[in-house]
């Protein structure tokens, strides 16, 4: 299904997108059916696991537990009742991510509200015939609007339009998804959906992710706390007498911080990410730290002209294809995300995949660039993990709460000095200065503890509306954000019905910071003054990219850290910034 999902998400032909979610639909239904076809459980359950090899029986329990969970077990009545949840679901799912796709809000500014923007922003952003300028929710408009327009006002309006989008149609939707996932999770025993969906985790039960939550919460609270007030004192100096910050001034003043505290400008900083300069370094990268080749492969066929496409080798081996769609355009999906299109079968198929993101075409933010490491990541991990034995195992197929581990882990080659130094070049060929690097650093480290408490907040909604199903959806997004986020509820504003992964993440967006406890510690193996040391790093392809779903998720980490992974490396980098 997911070369189709990929074609609801980005082909240019509305017909196409339609036709491809019909054909989910279909494609989700016989899965349902297979998942409880009577006969062909009666006949796996016949199987001897014993008289297996290891991974085929490690295969045989995983199939016999999603029969479980699928369903098989249920009275006729209640199979039906399966059948018509999952059908409905796949269908909510479709509407609630089109109607965030669909809804690009704007604002009409005038043009005084373009200063602090860069000229290039400025430049493709010239005013209509009434002298205003229109500027989007997309990310290449809101993301550097919203870090250095000087109009506080137009900010706060472009937030309070991001938040909105898909309001209120997602909403209902929601409500619906939500106690359709419980009375699913019931019906085959749990006691919610959280319960239901830890089982096959790496986390376990529902009650863990509770305490994570609060683990989390209580880890970043200093830090957090210092960090905010640094930002409200900079407002203040604006604003006499402030005494508080939200979201619609947070980035604004961040980088105000960063530039000031650490000489740090982001402005500065874009000349030196061209987006055509920083595609290749990630190739480049990527291709020598992980023994990759990547091999221009023009004639192959896409869905658009903006995208590009690789074959990818080993040793002079093609394990696989890669597809990169990097651009914004209407009717394409609006965030950052790998959708896979082949999984790498031993001795049947090579694994493909494509990246999906809306990168500007000229200069880049280096959050950008992180960004598209990050992505770049699940990306490399499906290919890597490729020649499977069992399509069960091949690509990504870990525990959801290890997907992002390896992602946020290959975002410190962002950050590195030397390795930036090797495609980060300003136009008049001057490679990044290394002092301007560290600061770069210094200053991002300055914002940690409020970046965890906001994902804090975000994984608080995603299970917490999942386990209490709350009927004023808005009024628990207040609360929980007043208790885990740092910045505080902005009035008029609806950001569950835009929160894109309480679809696919449902209740479980916890393992963003599950996997970054996790990555933080795989990132201690690596010598920070040689990131490409050829044994740790094919250490690290081999053990823990290349082996897919064939292991649980914590043996992988500990065949490479040589122990069980640990919270100290996370720990004390919320420790880093400054005081």
């Amino acid at each position: 299904m997911g070369f189709l999902g990929l074609l609801a998400e980005v082909h240019p032909d509305e017909a196409v997108r339609d036709l491809a979610e019909e054909r989910t639909q279909r494609a989700v239904k016989a899965a349902t059916e297979r998942g409880l076809n009577q006969e062909l459980f009666r006949v796996l359950s016949t199987i001897d696991g014993s008289s297996l090899d290891e991974l085929s029986s490690r295969l045989l329990a995983k199939v016999l537990l999603e029969f479980r969970r699928s369903g098989i077990g249920l009275d006729e009545h209640s199979r039906d009742r399966i059948r018509e949840i999952s059908e409905r679901t796949t269908i909510i799912d479709q509407d609630f991510s089109r109607a965030i796709r669909d809804d690009v809000r704007s604002i009409r500014v005038p043009v005084a509200s373009l200063d602090g923007l860069p000229a290039d922003f400025v430049e493709a952003h010239p005013p209509a015939e009434d002298g205003l300028v229109t500027v989007t929710s997309d990310y290449p408009d809101a993301v550097p609007f919203r870090m250095f327009s000087r109009d506080a006002d137009a900010r706060r309006a472009l937030l309070l339009e991001s938040n909105n989008r898909a309001w209120p149609g997602n909403d209902e939707l929601l409500g619906e998804l939500l106690d359709l996932r419980h009375e699913y999770a019931t019906l085959l025993g749990y006691a919610s959906w959280p319960d239901f969906d830890a089982e096959v985790k790496m986390v376990g039960d529902a009650a863990a992710i509770d305490e994570f939550i609060q683990k989390l919460s209580g880890a970043a609270d200093a830090a957090g706390r210092r960090d905010r007030q640094r930002l409200i004192d900079r407002r203040a100096l604006d604003v006499p007498g402030a005494t508080s910050i939200d979201a619609a001034d947070a980035s604004f003043y961040s980088e105000l911080v960063r530039r000031e505290s650490f000489d740090v400008d982001s402005q500065e900083l874009r000349e030196y990410f061209d987006f055509q300069k920083v595609k290749q370094g990630l190739l480049d990268v990527t291709g020598r730290l992980l023994g990759l080749e990547y091999t221009a492969a023009p004639d192959a066929p896409t869905w658009h002209d903006d995208v590009s496409v690789y074959d990818v080798s080993v040793s002079g081996r093609r394990i696989g294809r890669i597809h990169l769609d990097l651009h914004p355009r209407e009717g394409k999906y609006k965030h950052a995300a790998m959708f896979d299109i082949t999984q790498g079968i031993a001795g049947e198929q090579l694994a493909e995949g494509a990246l999906v993101c809306n990168f500007p075409t000229g200069l880049m933010e280096h959050s950008h660039v992180t960004t598209l490491f990050h992505e770049f990541g699940h990306l490399v991990h499906h290919i890597v993990s490729n020649g499977q034995k069992w399509a069960n195992f091949a690509g990504i197929a870990t525990e959801w709460d290890f997907v992002e581990a390896p992602s946020q882990m290959l975002e410190e080659w962002a950050w590195d000095p030397e390795v930036l130094r090797t495609f980060a070049v300003n136009s008049s060929g001057e490679p990044i200065p290394v002092d301007l690097v560290q600061r770069m650093r210094a200053a991002d480290e300055f914002g940690n503890g409020l970046m965890v408490r906001t994902q804090t907040f975000y994984s608080a909604v995603s299970f917490y509306l999942h386990r209490d199903r709350p009927a004023d959806r808005t009024a628990a997004i207040e609360r929980h954000q007043d208790e885990y986020d740092l910045y505080r509820y902005i009035p008029g504003t609806h950001f569950q019905a835009s929160f894109g992964h309480l679809t696919g993440y449902s209740s479980a967006y916890y393992t963003y910071m599950w996997s970054l406890v996790i990555a933080k510690d795989l990132f201690s193996a690596f010598d920070p003054s040689d990131l490409f040391a050829p044994e740790v790093a094919g250490r690290y392809r081999d053990l823990v990219l290349a082996p897919g779903g064939s292991k649980d998720a914590a043996d992988l980490v500990s065949d490479f850290l040589g122990r069980p992974y640990s919270f100290d490396a996370f720990a004390a980098w919320l420790d880093e910034g400054p005081a």
